[in-house]
């Protein structure tokens, strides 16, 4: 597949966000429609990306970013986000996706995309392009199949106690492609408040499991397995190096709660400016973020890293 320059792409892509300097740092962040934010949301420690200085960004080995309103924006990996990957691609610096999204889903990204790999399942899968196997692609799991047999029976009781005793609370669509956890949908197509999100995520507590809460879902995990440790196993599957010894040297892009251990864990983390729709409820900040919004807020920062190198 080819892709085209990030010029051209961007330049094919109309632009309706504002090119002046981020409007948080003026009084209010409009953000997709959702309304303005009061500029006191965004704590001052958090600086905006382009304050970032260029010499962190020259020695960056690779990017780590969520995929969900980070890379795209209403569902979708818009051109200009994709010529961002194929352009950091030919730079040598790979794009490792980290997602809560399933296997199934998965997929298809990865073979039609310049993304070295997909972590999917919260850290659970590792899903890479592969032309010598079937349908392109090749899959690797964390745990064993025996592991994976157990914990899908405890996962479907769970899930059935939660669509029964929250009200609302539906299985995400993408259900059907998940092996090794279960998702909610409270924003993606269907809607559910603080307080019901807040029950999806003590049900599964309570049921010793792990939960996080993306922009679209309340993903729910059996295992010691997160966004951080699924990073590490396939930088280490893909290039032979250890991500825990390197993380000055990685970048991590982000827009909500479920990527707060990722902000915790990378110097250079970066949220894309959607990310103030979680303001109160963030507990970790990253050290930066953007003046756009999802694909295009990670476009912005892929110029900034290819800009630095020099490419």
């Amino acid at each position: 597949m080819r892709f085209p320059s990030l010029g051209q792409a961007l330049a094919a892509v109309p632009c309706n966000a504002p090119r002046k300097a981020p409007a948080f740092y003026r009084g209010s962040v409009p953000l997709a429609g959702r309304g303005s934010y009061d500029p006191g949301v965004i704590p001052p420690c958090v600086k905006s990306w382009a304050l970032c200085d260029p010499r962190s960004l020259r020695g960056v080995r690779g990017i780590l970013t969520d995929i969900d309103d980070t890379l795209t924006s209403d569902g979708v990996i818009p051109l200009g986000a994709v010529a961002a990957l194929a352009a950091l691609r030919e730079a040598a610096v790979p794009v490792i996706a980290v997602t809560g999204r399933p296997m199934g889903w998965s997929r298809d990204i990865a073979a039609q995309t310049p993304l070295a790999a997909i972590v999917a399942e919260n850290g659970a899968v590792a899903v890479f392009a592969d032309a010598l196997v079937e349908r392109g692609v090749r899959i690797e799991y964390a745990d064993d199949t025996a592991t994976r047999g157990a914990n899908a029976v405890r996962l479907h009781a769970v899930a059935a106690r939660i669509v029964a005793e929250v009200l609302g609370a539906t299985l995400a669509r993408d259900s059907p492609g998940r092996v090794t956890d279960i998702a909610i949908d409270h924003g993606e197509f269907a809607h559910l408040d603080a307080a019901r999100i807040a029950q999806v995520v003590a049900l599964m507590q309570g049921e010793g499991m792990q939960a996080t809460v993306s922009s679209i879902h309340v993903n729910g995990w059996f295992g010691t397995h997160s966004k951080l440790t699924g990073a590490a196993w396939v930088v280490r599957r893909l290039f032979g190096r250890n991500l825990d010894a390197e993380r000055g040297e990685w970048l991590y892009v982000g827009d909500s709660t479920n990527d707060e251990l990722m902000f915790a864990a990378f110097p250079l983390s970066v949220g894309v400016a959607n990310l103030a729709d979680f303001a109160d409820r963030l507990q970790q900040w990253p050290a930066f973020i953007t003046e756009h919004d999802r694909g295009r807020g990670f476009v912005e920062v892929a110029q900034a890293v290819l800009a630095a190198r020099g490419a």
